[in-house]
């Protein structure tokens, strides 16, 4: 790659911004923040323990519900305390290296949750459109499959982009007007043409998130035609209750990580950014716990036997 100017000392570490437009409502910002991750940590965390210790939560949906939950522990404890410290606290630097892995860390989780998202709608598509055969085309063995291929297609994809940034030097502008590590202003920072660079992240992103949202529609498509062929309206609604929580997330989670990282994006458009991250950062997985699991009435059911085991002990 031809290599620009490298007058400027190779970079060491690197300054976050975070939301330094925002100084009087900093305070308020670190609180809401903190709620809300503690809140994230809690309701993932209980989601977790239940599937584990209920045997009425064993089904498929359940397994990817729990995966899902792992995720959203890791994308926001990833992002978050760095996040409120920028809030707080004076010192805004981080060490080069902590930023290079805070942001692969963040990649490689959240696209393993793209992946994921997908693959229980494929879940969806075969509980509603083959309910006779759901029990053995969706065995355990082959969710664990689906779930390890998330996690290794997310591994590789990201893997790849990184790698050919690795060996270049990275002494450019060390100020990233972000909360977190994000690949476009670490881009900047390399002292050589990125334009190869660029296209290889689009294009990781773009085959990522069209893949994905490719096989949730057709899943979608297949699933609407056949709760219309139901006859009655109460069996068409509880068909598509069932669906009704994944599409909320995916539309957010999805929408979101286009805007981002398909939509190509300048410097007017950074505030913009730095709230479509909050929202699949902090606010998505703060949601998920209630939007998939607290409103199903197994996990309603488990929860409350749960507590009043928890009380009997407490009172023992």
């Amino acid at each position: 790659m031809r290599l620009r100017n490298l007058s400027q000392p190779i970079i060491t570490e690197v300054i976050l911004l975070g939301f330094s437009n925002l100084h009087q409502f900093q305070i308020s910002l670190f609180l809401l923040f903190l709620v809300m991750y503690m809140l994230t940590l809690l309701g993932n965390g209980v989601v977790i323990l239940l599937i584990e210790m209920d045997h009425r939560l064993k089904a498929p949906m359940y397994y990817f519900l729990k995966n899902l939950s792992w995720l959203e522990i890791i994308i926001t404890t990833t992002v978050t305390p760095k996040m409120l410290s920028l809030l707080i606290l004076p010192d805004h630097t981080m060490s080069f290296f902590a930023c290079a892995l805070q942001g692969y860390l963040y990649f490689v989780a959240g696209t393993s949750e793209v992946l994921l998202l997908a693959a229980m709608s494929v879940d969806r598509y075969v509980a509603i459109c083959n309910p006779l055969r759901y029990t053995s085309v969706m065995r355990t063995q082959v969710c664990q499959l689906m779930v390890l291929s998330c996690w290794l297609c997310s591994f590789f994809s990201i893997t790849m982009s990184m790698v050919p940034k690795a060996g270049l030097p990275f002494c450019g502008s060390n100020v990233i007007d972000h909360f977190f590590c994000d690949s476009g202003p670490m881009l900047e920072m390399i002292c050589a043409d990125i334009h190869f660079l660029q296209a290889l992240d689009l294009a990781v992103s773009c085959f990522t998130l069209l893949s994905s949202v490719s096989v949730t529609a057709v899943s979608y498509v297949c699933i609407i035609v056949t709760v219309m062929r139901i006859p009655s309206a109460k069996g068409r609604k509880k068909a598509f209750s069932t669906c009704s929580s994944h599409i909320t997330v995916t539309s957010l989670y999805y929408g979101s990580s286009m805007f981002i990282y398909i939509k190509p994006a300048g410097k007017s458009s950074m505030d913009f950014n730095k709230l479509a991250t909050v929202l699949n950062t902090v606010v998505t997985p703060l949601l998920n716990p209630f939007i998939y699991t607290f409103r199903n009435k197994v996990v309603k059911e488990a929860m409350k036997d749960a507590m009043g085991k928890v009380w009997v002990g407490f009172r023992k």
